[in-house]
């Protein structure tokens, strides 16, 4: 290497380093301004979720802005001129976070598009936010388009990020241009596995936490809970007592844990579920659709190949017994698990010990809500759960913006 290449690659990386202490020096500012405006967003929050919830979402949030820096140098995003994302129903906040604070550390443009359901909520989070918005380095805004107006936008972004239904995905998906990636958010059913070794105690307060998170409305939220036939009664009586002790009442309070669901179609959903499987039900079971209640509730199946839950969005907890793992293992490998395969949660179960079944990524002796973090990729590898679209391709795989913004 001559003098003058050694001198222009030392002034490079010099420039490097000085812009990544910019960057972080930004977060650092940026988190700061957060953690003092905590209690104006949980307060907003609470038009969604229950006190709890929004208190962990503000958490996680605060969590992933701390590790935006490591982030970004663990997976050095090339420089994008505009971010169109898609914000979700649920939430919002860390969404917020996760599609439009921290891409714009690395994107001249980011433009939301909030869900129609919850367009005034994330409206206030935004404004709260705003006037901290000038510490970061791109500008991210708010918008009310339409979604056919938006998807308009979206053809003139370089990614755009999706979270929805599938088939809305293949439809904003068909209209971009070749030169524009989209990231696919879905969701999946997550099942939980009781195993025969299995530490009850530990492994039924994991299936409550996750089931009733935010009353059951995190599309994080286990749908089906395979039992292994061995433990099954002491099981059912177990999430059976603590189901019935659960807190009801006001989101905003903080001692609820379960409040009315925030979402009519929810609550229509759980009715229809539970009117179809009344005879399986072993405790509560009772849906107000005018009032946007639903009674946490225990449905106990026998083992069905065929039975494939819906997105509950509800605190309506899906016990099905199993005999051995094999089974388990060909549910997750069926055709329609397959498409929508994001994650498994694996408690003192020997027979399922590998790092992925099927196209469900397997946490062992955790939950989904305990490996989620906000600065890594997230999901699994189904169709429906996770997919990266770009010039009429489609690969699936766990998702993250800096990570697919990384990609060469």
């Amino acid at each position: 290497m001559t003098a003058t290449a050694a001198t222009t690659t030392a002034c490079t990386a010099r420039t490097a380093r000085t812009a990544r202490t910019a960057r972080t020096a930004d977060v650092a500012a940026f988190t700061h301004a957060f953690l003092g405006a905590r209690h104006e967003l949980a307060d907003v929050l609470t038009d969604l979720a229950v006190r709890q919830s929004a208190e962990d979402e503000i958490f996680r949030s605060v969590r992933a802005l701390s590790g935006a820096a490591w982030e970004l140098q663990q997976y050095a995003p090339r420089r994008l001129n505009r971010l169109a994302t898609f914000l979700p129903s649920n939430n919002v906040l860390y969404s917020y976070v996760l599609f439009g604070i921290i891409p714009s550390l690395y994107t001249d443009e980011v433009l939301i598009r909030p869900s129609a359901r919850t367009g005034e909520t994330a409206a206030a989070v935004h404004e709260i936010l705003r006037p901290h918005l000038a510490r970061l380095a791109g500008r991210v805004e708010l918008t009310g388009a339409s979604q056919r107006a938006f998807t308009g936008e979206c053809a003139r972004s370089d990614l755009v990020v999706f979270t929805g239904q599938p088939d809305n995905a293949e439809a904003v998906g068909s209209a971009l241009g070749p030169g524009t990636t989209l990231l696919a958010f879905g969701s999946g059913p997550n099942p939980i596995v009781l195993g025969p070794r299995a530490d009850l105690e530990r492994g039924c307060r994991a299936v409550l936490e996750a089931r009733t998170y935010n009353s059951g409305q995190d599309c994080l939220a286990p749908d089906l809970v395979f039992v292994h036939r061995s433990i099954a009664r002491e099981v059912t009586e177990r999430l059976g007592t603590a189901l019935a002790e659960l807190p009801f009442g006001d989101r905003r309070d903080p001692a609820v844990a379960v409040a009315p669901l925030v979402y009519p179609d929810a609550v229509a959903g759980a009715a229809e579920f539970l009117d179809a499987h009344r005879e399986h039900v072993l405790r509560g079971g009772r849906v107000d659709t005018a009032t946007g209640t639903v009674e946490p509730t225990l449905v106990h199946l026998p083992w069905q190949d065929a039975f494939h839950p819906p997105e509950l969005f509800s605190p309506v907890l899906v016990l099905m017994e199993y005999d051995r793992a094999e089974q388990v293992e060909a549910w997750l490998n069926s055709p329609v698990e397959l498409a929508r395969g994001m994650y498994v949660s694996v408690f003192g179960e020997p027979g399922l010990r590998g790092e992925r079944i099927g196209t469900s990524v397997t946490c062992h002796e955790r939950t989904t809500f305990d490996i989620e973090d906000g600065n890594q990729p997230f999901g699994g590898y189904g169709r429906q759960a996770n997919s990266v679209r770009r010039g009429g391709r489609v690969e699936t795989r766990p998702l993250l913006v800096s990570a697919e913004t990384g990609r060469r």
